[in-house]
């Protein structure tokens, strides 16, 4: 087992990628927090994993809030005594808007869940790996959105700027021993189109002939399987790495 005495919360657990997360992690030894706004979803979960090695601890509440942050690695140390691990996965579309059209309250909510969450997650998790002294992983979900222009300006952004603080901090914590990587998907089958609603068409239609490179859509398995790897020791020389996991999308 690859993650066998480690400790992780996972964000955005209760469907598709952070799901397939959490089920591979306690499989692999983890206990993991798994945190979502959704609890009936987490309990399900949480109950369907009764019988793996790692335990699964429910933590119900929206990352968009310091205070969800916060909470959610102190949860993890008082359940299980430490953190060694911290997955940033949740996160929203947007409408598919260019600049021109991006509205504030748009702007605002994509930003606070993908970004700003990640951050405070982050700034927390720091501070506890260096008052413990543990070599601690973080493995941010950004996406190839992050690396062409897959989808709306307030996505696009967002995802940038993921990954861009997923390098500024694998830089400026690597001495301390804490690396800090991302995956970044294309096109997964999960529930997250949900979350744009009705797509801005004129822009959706701008769009399409690059959506319409993407491979088949991959597995929530899949990116399950390129965060284990990042996250655990396997990967203890890998620190502000990138991973695409698109099918081949972004090489094109």
């Amino acid at each position: 087992m690859q993650l066998e005495g480690k400790v992780a919360v996972v964000t955005g657990a209760s469907s598709g990628m952070g799901k397939a997360i959490v089920e591979r992690f306690a499989y692999e030894g983890a206990n993991v927090v798994a945190v979502a706004r959704r609890k009936e979803r987490l309990d399900a979960l949480a109950a369907s994993l009764a019988d793996a090695p790692g335990k699964v601890f429910v933590f119900a509440g929206d990352i968009s809030l310091r205070e969800t942050n916060e909470a959610m690695i102190d949860c993890a140390v008082s359940e299980f005594g430490k953190l060694d691990i911290l997955i940033n996965n949740a996160g929203i579309m947007d409408d598919m808007s260019g600049v021109g059209d991006v509205t504030d309250e748009k702007y605002e909510q994509v930003m606070t869940v993908n970004i700003y969450g990640p951050m405070a997650a982050m700034r927390k998790a720091i501070n506890v790996f260096k008052a413990q002294n543990t070599k601690g992983s973080i493995v941010n979900i950004a996406s190839v959105g992050g690396l062409r222009t897959c989808a709306g300006a307030a996505y696009c952004a967002s995802k940038a700027a993921l990954i861009s603080m997923t390098k500024n901090t694998a830089y400026m914590y690597a001495p301390d021993g804490i690396r800090c990587n991302a995956v970044a998907p294309g096109g997964i089958t999960t529930e997250i189109s949900s979350s744009m609603g009705m797509p801005n068409m004129e822009y959706y239609n701008r769009l399409k002939p690059v959506l319409d490179c993407s491979p088949e859509p991959g597995s929530s398995e899949e990116i399950a399987a390129a965060t284990l790897f990042l996250a655990s020791d396997e990967a203890s020389y890998i620190n502000g790495a990138i991973l695409p996991v698109d099918g081949g999308w972004v090489a094109g």
